[in-house]
């Protein structure tokens, strides 16, 4: 009887610390993962909502950039953090495709990782120098390199990343020789793009508005269902006569996988009020990004849909993983 009462009193007095602890959550500076360069997409999300979130938190929420071999450095930095709620991550498209296109991966997606919320989605678009091509132009575009033997030289941001996977499903879908050319990220990518060191890039509109916007780049096509309302006259891949590049690039956020239920509730619904801020709208919708926040549950079952879907579409281009 007075070991029972005992570990009773042991489990209520361990409960009592466990809530204590988190009701003083969080008591220092956290930090966002971002497993590419600053500069891109990717990064000007993070920061968005990292900002908002460190003003509601009263604790500054630090962006880490940590690029390399295609998002896996900084992934898995992320999934090896301690689950205390003081490191997330930022994670998108490419890490669904990584498990068919790598051998040997540092951490699982579905396994070692709790989902927190959507963050939002964005078509890509194909870049290209600003000279000769305008924007839209992507009929002139493929005609030239149809009729060229020289293969198109298209940047990628590193193997299974999804403009490397676009790369591919573009030789395909255009009919046209491609010597895909790895990079740390769609920043570096894009500045050779516009300074002619690589032909053209496969990134979304918030990577490339800085180079587009001085008219050392042109948006030839746009990879969603309809067109981007800031680039009206850049048609869809439908509309170039290529039906299989129907697809958008997502972010989310998750935690390390044992991170405590009541932390990541509290770091959901903080992500979410950020996405819904008119700051955070402002600085992200200008760039054809659809903000849009979800459920632990609903992320879980759509980052498991996206793996098989990217599975069976590596499959069928013919990717060998490496």
């Amino acid at each position: 009887m007075k070991t029972r009462l005992l570990t009773t009193l042991l489990l209520a007095g361990a409960s009592l610390i466990s809530t204590a602890a988190h009701a003083a959550y969080p008591d220092k500076p956290l930090r966002l993962i971002v497993p590419w360069a600053p500069g891109g997409s990717t990064d000007a999300i993070a920061r968005a909502v990292a900002q908002r979130m460190g003003e509601t938190m009263g604790q500054s929420v630090v962006v880490d950039n940590r690029s390399g071999a295609s998002g896996r450095i900084g992934t898995e930095a992320a999934a090896k953090a301690a689950p205390d709620g003081y490191t997330f991550a930022i994670v998108e498209l490419p890490h669904a495709i990584a498990p068919a296109v790598f051998n040997k991966m540092p951490y699982d997606l579905l396994r070692d990782f709790t989902p927190i919320s959507m963050v939002g989605t964005s078509p890509l678009m194909l870049f290209a120098s600003g000279t000769p091509y305008k924007n839209g132009d992507i009929k002139g575009f493929l005609k030239h390199y149809r009729a060229s033997k020289a293969p198109l030289a298209l940047a990628n941001s590193g193997n299974g990343s999804i403009s490397h996977l676009s790369s591919e499903l573009f030789a395909t879908a255009a009919g046209i020789k491609v010597n895909a050319i790895p990079y740390r990220g769609s920043a570096p990518a894009l500045t050779d793009v516009a300074a002619g060191q690589v032909d053209a890039h496969f990134a979304t509109l918030a990577s490339a508005s800085a180079l587009l916007g001085a008219g050392k780049i042109s948006a030839l096509m746009v990879t969603g269902n309809t067109r981007v309302a800031s680039l009206p006259e850049v048609p869809t891949a439908r509309e170039a006569g290529m039906d299989s590049m129907q697809f958008n690039q997502w972010w989310a956020l998750v935690a390390p996988a044992t991170t405590p239920i009541e932390i990541v509730e509290r770091l959901r619904s903080e992500a979410v009020a950020a996405l819904a801020h008119p700051s955070t709208r402002e600085r992200l919708t200008t760039l054809g990004i659809d903000l849009k926040g979800s459920s632990r549950d609903e992320l879980r079952a759509f980052m498991r849909s996206e793996v098989d879907r990217w599975g069976a579409v590596v499959r069928k281009a013919g990717i060998k993983p490496e």
